[in-house]
């Protein structure tokens, strides 16, 4: 697979599917996720919405760059929460935003349909903040505002969650199974899980990543003010399953940016259930095409490698 080397230094795994002169959807992974969080098979049901779709591997995990540097995102989350100084950290969910801007400049596209779940919502959320220019539109999957006690997860989740993965291969597949307390309930599939674990060590099992990743959600803090100054058509998708990230997580997310629209489904957890691509693949595709016809501007194109990171 291709690697982009941005200007930061920073070089990030990607694939691509369906036709580069349709319009590019940027796919953006969640906390330790690789690019496989997005199922190939989803994206080629995407790019059949006549979307050129791009997923990657976030720095400090899959393919892409690792990082160095302590974390201590416990100590940040105290921090943040009390009103006081945060720690230093290696990065924030900023640098990750500018990682995904840095990739589009590799492609040679100027404005791009970003979508994210989990912390990959809360890095486009970051992207459409920050980078206001380069967003055609916004997509945000059971995520949340970084507001420390909106979504809170339920105890059950948070302790998988935060439990350290084994190290041996067969461990860490069984210990894969923990997901299923945020799984969507009608459709968890236990095999599914210990295959993808699977795929996911073989590929590349970087456990020091996770720490940073979690410490750059903590310290980026709360995005309600800047959520509520956004102008970039929005859809926001929760599941009233979800444990990890409440539904409240989603349904503050869509308060907050003007004009935008919730859809909350029945059967959802904290995935992306295959039995639910369809109805992610036309929801997203249908704000996209909904987003293009209602907006007065054509995404350009750039020569690629001509801007930097």
């Amino acid at each position: 697979m291709p690697r982009a080397a941005l200007s930061t230094g920073i070089e990030l795994e990607y694939e691509t599917f369906g036709d580069p002169s349709d319009p590019t959807l940027l796919l953006v992974c969640g906390y330790t996720s690789q690019m496989s969080g997005w199922d190939a098979a989803l994206c080629e049901r995407l790019a059949a919405q006549h979307l050129h779709v791009v997923r990657f591997d976030n720095r400090d995990v899959g393919l892409s760059s690792k990082l160095e540097g302590s974390a201590q995102p416990m100590k940040v989350l105290t921090a943040m929460m009390a009103g006081e100084p945060v720690p230093d950290v290696p990065y924030t969910l900023s640098h990750m935003a500018a990682d995904g801007i840095g990739l589009l400049d590799h492609l040679g596209v100027e404005r791009a349909h970003i979508a994210g779940v989990s912390m990959g919502g809360m890095i486009v959320q970051t992207m459409a903040i920050e980078h206001p220019g380069r967003v055609a539109s916004l997509t945000s999957i059971m995520s949340s505002t970084g507001a420390p006690r909106v979504g809170a997860p339920t105890p059950e989740a948070r302790e998988a969650l935060l439990a350290a993965p084994p190290s041996e291969r067969e461990a860490y597949i069984d210990a894969s199974t923990r997901g299923a307390v945020w799984a969507s309930k009608k459709y968890v599939d236990l095999d599914a899980i210990r295959q993808r674990a699977a795929a996911d060590f073989d590929r590349m099992f970087h456990p020091q990543g996770a720490t940073r990743q979690l410490a750059a959600i903590y310290a980026s803090g709360d995005r309600s003010d800047a959520l509520r100054m956004l102008d970039v058509p929005t859809l926001v998708i929760h599941g009233r399953d979800d444990t990890l990230i409440t539904p409240g997580g989603g349904e503050a997310t869509a308060e907050l940016i003007p004009g935008s629209k919730l859809l909350v489904l029945a059967d959802m957890g904290h995935d992306l259930p295959r039995p639910l691509w369809p109805v992610f693949a036309e929801a997203i595709g249908g704000h996209i095409r909904t987003s293009t016809s209602t907006s007065s501007t054509t995404a350009s194109t750039l020569t690629p490698g001509s801007a930097g990171a």
